[in-house]
């Protein structure tokens, strides 16, 4: 259980958890869940939010489900044998978040409505300093798991102030809004948007796309998981576990043309110009909503329904970027001027600058944000330099373009995993710092091995490349190669920081020493 200490301010009591983990999550979840596996039961888990289920909570807009496999898009702990459809909506998945929480009994761990303002590092008692909404506790060991899909990311678009209607962002869903008959912008052409249009298309009196990239659009294999199936999948649960194996293993053979040999995607290309033809049939329209670029170069959508919806007579595709608002006028870059009541961003999220980062304060006393001004980087894709006891779940360049998330987030917890029972070996008030060493050569090998991949050479830009034209965001390999990349920590790559005894708070330190707050053993001393 959490403990009470004595702060040093004023003798007044605080609060002090060995782990605090940030975010409810599949990675917030899957860390509780994970550490109470471990053994550990001193951590709390703090949430903004009123309930748990991150970005599937936040995304409750019109026709939201997921484009990975549901077998696939779930624990390996926590199957789920009574998945209704093989992609599941928003409203199974939010179901399913809810679940774990009860099953594993991670209800009295979980904090709502709690805020983190502000996490610093105390380096004199090699602890993090946490600022809540709701009040200050001192943690051992941080866990991020706020993700890179929790913030919504809005273009700041001149004249936006004077638009007398309704704007909301995709994440942000007014579900008060009545869109029957309204003329709606609907700005992007994103995973969002995609499964948006088509929903909303039915009740709108017209809906104006803004484009400024057209998406690969590949057909959905989306259908109702029979009863038997369900039934067959509770009853002899290794079902379940092959199906999931056949999923992976399908993806984890995708991989190669992704990361090596983005030529041979030519055959996916042609499967989705089929899936457009079949619904476009105006010469002028098809022109508009064929890429110019690599498949897979930017994230490619799967829809049945969204090129069907665009044929509609009630939409039109303005094949350029919102530029201005003049009042109730929206302006595209190509000067196309269209009057709405209501503008929908589908805009996506801040992936390569999480603004998490600007509220975490390191043992040189600068922000993970400005460590991360000239990109964002991770060792193994959890620890950075300059911040110890401190990891983040679905870091810098642990992303994927073709399979599931869940994947990279079990890899990340084994690694959190051994990184707790390292810091149990060392014994005593310890704390593990990246070693910049360490971190620089993991990056240089990874952006190495991007050079060769569709995201790097496919002819786009894409959400996935950071201000500098750098891939921060995708792992360029298989989820087994991350899964062994995880596996344990190497205490090679860490110095490993003890407080400052008597004898060396008068002895001279150099200045990495002194930035760290205590002396630093060698690793594998």
């Amino acid at each position: 259980m959490a403990e009470r200490e004595r702060g040093p301010e004023q003798g007044r009591e605080h609060e002090h958890v060995r782990v605090a983990v940030i975010g409810s999550g599949f990675g917030g979840l899957g860390a509780a869940v994970r550490l109470r596996r471990e053994g550990i039961t001193d951590f709390v888990v703090l949430e903004r939010a009123a309930a748990v289920g991150g970005t599937w909570r936040d995304n409750s807009y019109p026709g939201c489900a997921c484009d990975v496999p549901s077998h696939l898009y779930s624990f390996s702990f926590a199957p789920n044998p009574d998945w209704p459809r093989t992609f599941s909506g928003q409203e199974h998945i939010q179901e399913y978040l809810e679940r774990i929480a009860d099953t594993f009994r991670l209800r009295s761990h979980i904090r709502l409505d709690t805020e983190v303002k502000l996490m610093r590092w105390d380096a004199e008692r090699l602890r993090w300093e946490i600022e809540t909404s709701t009040g200050t506790l001192t943690a051992d060991v941080v866990v991020s798991a706020t993700g890179p899909l929790s913030d919504p990311k809005t273009p700041d678009v001149p004249g936006i102030d004077t638009f007398p209607g309704k704007i909301f962002h995709s994440a942000r869903w007014d579900h008060d809004y009545d869109l029957r008959g309204k003329r709606v912008a609907m700005i992007g052409t994103g995973a969002s948007a995609i499964q948006i249009v088509p929903e909303i298309q039915k009740r709108v009196g017209r809906l104006t796309l803004f484009q400024r990239t057209p998406p690969w659009v590949m057909p959905r294999a989306d259908r109702a998981i029979s009863g038997a199936e369900r039934w067959l999948h509770r009853q002899l649960p290794f079902t379940t576990q092959a199906r999931r194996g056949i999923l992976w293993g399908i993806r984890e053979l995708q991989v190669q043309a992704f990361t090596k040999r983005p030529n041979e995607l030519g055959l996916v290309e042609r499967i989705a110009k089929r899936n457009m033809y079949r619904a476009i049939k105006d010469p002028a329209l098809r022109a508009k909503l064929t890429p110019t670029y690599r498949i897979g170069c930017k994230r490619i959508l799967l829809s049945n329904t969204y090129y069907p919806a665009l044929a509609r007579p009630n939409v039109d595709v303005v094949a350029s970027g919102l530029a201005e608002v003049r009042g109730g006028t929206v302006v595209a870059a190509d000067g196309t001027e269209t009057e709405v009541d209501a503008i929908i961003f589908g805009t996506g999220f801040h992936v390569t600058d999480m603004p998490i980062a600007e509220r975490v304060i390191g043992d040189g006393g600068h922000t993970l944000m400005e460590s991360w001004k000239d990109g964002m980087n991770a060792l193994r894709g959890a620890t950075a330099a300059g911040f110890p006891n401190w990891m983040t779940i679905i870091g810098p360049n642990t992303g994927l373009g073709n399979s599931s998330m869940i994947l990279m987030i079990e890899s990340q917890l084994n690694y959190m995993a051994d990184y707790l029972r390292q810091l149990d070996v060392l014994g005593g008030r310890v704390a593990l710092a990246a070693r910049e060493s360490a971190v620089s050569a993991w990056n240089t090998r990874v952006q190495e091995r991007m050079k060769r991949t569709v995201w790097n050479t496919g002819g786009c830009t894409s959400w996935y490349l950071d201000a500098n034209g750098v891939n921060t965001t995708v792992w360029p390999g298989t989820t087994t190669e991350f899964r062994a990349a995880t596996r344990r920590v190497d205490l090679s790559e860490y110095e490993v920081l003890r407080p400052p005894g008597p004898s060396e708070a008068a002895t001279p330190v150099s200045r990495t020493e002194k930035e760290s707050g205590g002396a630093k053993v060698e690793a594998g001393a």
